[in-house]
């Protein structure tokens, strides 16, 4: 681990919120879709951080309501989104909690993405990378270090 960075594994679980107002930027289908410093990060165990926008951060249009819906032990029920932006549709690209459990009720108006299903995803001007695996959305910098959870191999953790 380099000076400077988090380790993942030094995250809680459950998860804990952090306020990071890091300036986060969203590009797809070449448009900027969202841009802001209202940000916060959910840290868990083993998993790179997840940032969560408020809805009012993305352009008019660019969310729409998708099918389906999953739960977290920690958060609740969550809901997708379709990401639209620029003529491109990232379907079931994005989500939220809309009436998150106790300790989460911050994440009620914020939505996350999948940065991999974007054209661009930026922390603090620096290009993100996602975490492996197709399902956890988090958001790999060089502030943070692994291994991450997610990559062949390592769903029992």
């Amino acid at each position: 681990m380099l000076p400077g960075q988090e380790s993942v594994w030094d995250y809680p679980r459950p998860p804990a919120i952090d306020a990071s107002g890091e300036l986060v930027e969203v590009v797809l289908g070449g448009a900027v879709i969202a841009s802001t410093r209202d940000t916060v990060r959910v840290l868990e165990t083993s998993h790179p951080p997840t940032y969560y926008l408020p809805m009012s951060a993305f352009a008019e249009g660019a969310l729409w309501p998708a099918a389906g819906s999953s739960f977290c032990e920690f958060k609740g029920g969550a809901r997708y989104f379709d990401v639209l932006g620029g003529g491109t549709v990232a379907e079931r690209a994005a989500w939220n909690y809309p009436a998150p459990t106790a300790g989460f009720e911050v994440l009620a108006d914020r939505v996350a993405l999948y940065p991999g299903r974007m054209d661009r995803c930026t922390v603090d001007g620096e290009r993100v990378r996602p975490q492996p695996g197709g399902f956890y959305g988090g958001w790999i910098t060089d502030r943070v270090a692994g291994p991450f959870k997610g990559a062949p191999g390592t769903m029992g953790w």
